[in-house]
């Protein structure tokens, strides 16, 4: 009697998920800003605060890669210092937003319903002042500096965090391992730091790329209006606030850093949406 015939079993190799573009685009462009920030540290083609009358408004060159402004001043040079600039201040403000949004939204999450209730209503009457508002409320009675900008953009975006925290803290906090952790007599600070924190760090950090675009945009725009970094420190927006005057004659001045500060965005906006979608687990199984 002859065996059944079996087809042989065929090996399928395992589904290798798809490198998301906009995640390695905008690690591109966020890996190139800071590149140009620390090489700044230690070269740049000219001083960006030396000025030279008999280069003024110089044309892109050899010498020169995109000529110098009114001042005399190299152009690439003020760019790549700005670079730092711009880190600086997102960093201290998503940090400023992250180290008191998060403890704050996992306490509105774990905390009686009143207390909850009191930070949500709370952040929401924060969230109706802007950063801009904010940092010209704390100019008024500081003065203008960069400290002022990265303190009142940090404060500004800590309301977001709160939410996003809370958010993610809410849902964490309806997993079994969790009920099994109250039901073996865990301490609601341990459930935090041991179960709740772990679980909502993914969220924290996909917040923290979108939060540090809005902290360029929002840098750049203070010290356009004359409240951020203050001169002769360069930054990207006061060298845009410095070219308006020559918007028709010389409109290099302002293409330079607003091409700089779209594309700084730009990267960490895709940088957020490509570690979301890493960082979910409910897009585990999207290819």
């Amino acid at each position: 009697m002859s065996r059944p015939h079996r087809d042989p079993v065929r090996l399928t190799p395992r589904r290798r998920r798809r490198v998301d573009p906009s995640l390695v685009v905008g690690a591109i462009l966020v890996g190139a800003l800071v590149l140009l920030a620390l090489v700044s540290f230690v070269w740049t083609p000219f001083d960006p605060l030396a000025m030279d009358a008999g280069t003024r408004l110089a044309a892109p060159g050899p010498e020169h890669w995109l000529g110098t402004d009114k001042f005399g001043r190299d152009v690439a040079s003020q760019i790549m210092v700005g670079a730092r600039t711009t880190l600086l201040v997102g960093v201290v403000a998503v940090g400023v937003a992250a180290l008191v949004g998060v403890p704050l939204g996992i306490l509105a999450a774990m905390g009686p319903a009143w207390l909850g209730a009191l930070l949500m209503r709370g952040s929401d009457i924060l969230l109706a002042f802007p950063a801009l508002l904010l940092a010209i409320m704390l100019s008024a009675v500081y003065g203008g500096s960069t400290t002022i900008a990265m303190i009142a953009i940090g404060i500004a975006s800590i309301p977001t965090f709160v939410r996003v925290t809370r958010s993610g803290a809410m849902s964490v906090l309806h997993g079994e391992f969790v009920l099994a952790a109250r039901a073996a007599g865990r301490s609601g600070l341990a459930i935090a730091w041991r179960h709740v924190l772990p679980n909502v760090v993914g969220l924290v950090i996909v917040q923290s790329s979108v939060a540090f675009a809005m902290a360029i945009l929002a840098e750049a725009a203070l010290s356009f209006l004359g409240l951020g970094t203050p001169p002769p420190t360069p930054s990207w927006g006061r060298t845009l606030q410095e070219s308006q005057e020559l918007l028709w004659s010389a409109p290099r001045l302002a293409l330079f850093p607003g091409v700089a500060i779209a594309l700084a965005v730009l990267g960490f906006n895709l940088l957020g949406d490509g570690l979301r979608d890493v960082l979910d687990p409910r897009m585990g199984g999207r290819s």
